[in-house]
């Protein structure tokens, strides 16, 4: 009898090849791995193409832009008198000088087709910066198919022209300069991105926290943000020289009032309880709340410190919360990867608790998701499933009560899971566990 072990070995089946194969590309594992994002990129901007040419444009706040430029353009400097179709301005003048742009180039914004096409390259342009942030924190490629599948977010960029689509642009690319440790840039781009819209306060504590631990000295934070406060002085001259008080109540107004009938997520509460002080408040309270375990239990970790250790030099004796040594092995902990991680989760948190999301909120959700969600540690299968189920609720015009109701269960199963998931990319000295990047494998 022949030894069984001089049996030349049986390759395996050619589905089991197929699928090995497969796998290994989806999960960053073969050299075609590189070609999925440039892929991706070319078919979507076919698809921005397509969707200009085949699907009819929505008017929604377009002409009021437009109509807000025309009134400064003759001189109109009190934002309270400013005002459009679809209501007063209430945006910082960084809106206004993009959008006074966009009104000379697109023939006082009748020109809509070419206004359309500007987004679409602004889409364009937005997803390179996302693709690059994800391959920099080495996403695995399975991810990148959803930064390109969603219909809210294509609508949103070029077929409604929203102000949203710049803020999140500035954004992305605040997040890209910090990762690859361009501190002043990545400031600079940020406080530009609020000068558009306020909404992105949201992640403004983790852009502190990350700008404290990465720059290696409190010096240096305290000159990026004086930095981004001047940027914004200097946005705003042409209207704080004349209404400062108009200006920042507006462009920055807190306690703006809601209508019930345009909320996408809280609409499941009813319009009594969604309209009341007491939730509003408890809304305020919850963020807060969840905003404050995030920064004593995970964003400071590589400082080693606990946050009231931080505060006590500086408030008692005016020195700086880190030493030089302690502030160099911090920034070593300051990851791209942790970078993202820390922005992305202050946005999550922020937009959970907002008191109200309208449609072209999608913008800083549906790039954000899939990231956070690989994060969190969840099988591919899961974050395609809640990557759907979210896309699905916020397609639904109007919303529903079951679909506002996913959009917050998605937004919390999110926070909760990074807080829970991605504990260790916040750990000082710790790399990723390979255990957890295998089991967040196909």
């Amino acid at each position: 009898m022949a030894d069984s072990s001089s049996r030349p070995e049986s390759n395996p089946p050619l589905y089991k090849q197929a699928l090995d194969f497969a796998l290994d590309v989806a999960n960053g594992r073969h050299a075609l791995s590189k070609l999925i994002p440039p892929a991706l990129f070319l078919v979507d901007a076919l698809l921005c193409g397509l969707i200009i040419w085949k699907v009819p444009y929505t008017e929604i706040d377009w002409t009021a832009y437009m109509e807000q430029v025309s009134q400064i353009l003759s001189g109109e400097r009190n934002y309270t008198k400013i005002r459009g179709g679809t209501g007063p301005l209430v945006y910082p003048a960084a809106h206004v000088y993009i959008y006074t742009g966009l009104y000379h180039l697109t023939d006082e914004g009748r020109n809509i087709l070419l206004a359309q096409q500007l987004f679409a390259g602004l889409y364009m342009v937005t997803l390179a910066v996302v693709m690059g942030c994800y391959w920099q924190a080495k996403a695995p490629p399975y991810l990148f198919p959803l930064l390109v599948l969603s219909k809210r977010l294509h609508s949103i960029f070029v077929l409604r022209c929203f102000n949203d689509c710049f803020a999140v642009l500035f954004l992305w690319l605040a997040i890209f300069f910090f990762q690859r440790r361009n501190w002043q840039a990545g400031a600079l781009l940020y406080t530009l991105g609020l000068g558009v819209k306020m909404t992105l306060l949201l992640s403004l504590p983790a852009v502190g926290v990350v700008l404290f631990l990465g720059s290696g000295s409190f010096v240096t934070t305290l000159q990026l943000a004086a930095t981004m406060g001047l940027v914004q002085v200097l946005i705003g001259v042409p209207f704080l020289a004349h209404h400062p008080t108009e200006y920042l109540s507006r462009a920055f107004e807190l306690s703006r009032q809601f209508f019930f009938k345009w909320t996408v997520n809280w609409r499941f509460v009813g319009e009594e309880i969604f309209l009341s002080k007491g939730f509003a408040l408890t809304l305020l309270a919850l963020h807060l709340l969840v905003l404050g375990i995030f920064v004593t239990t995970r964003w400071i970790k590589p400082a080693r410190k606990s946050l009231v250790q931080l505060i006590s030099p500086v408030l008692l004796a005016g020195k700086p919360p880190l030493t030089v040594p302690e502030h160099r092995a911090a920034a070593r902990d300051v990851t791209p990867r942790y970078i993202m991680t820390t922005i992305l989760s202050a946005n999550a948190v922020g937009l959970l608790f907002a008191r109200s999301l309208h449609y072209q909120f999608y913008a800083y959700v549906a790039w954000s998701t899939p990231f956070l969600l690989w994060r969190a540690g969840l099988h591919p299968v899961l974050v395609y499933l809640l990557w759907a189920v979210q896309e699905w609720a916020w397609n639904v015009f109007p919303s529903t009560p079951a679909s506002s109701a996913v959009v917050v269960g998605v937004l919390a199963v999110t926070v909760a899971g990074v807080w829970f998931g991605a504990r260790e990319e916040w750990e000082p000295g710790m790399k990723s566990s390979s255990k957890k990047e295998e089991a967040a494998m196909l």
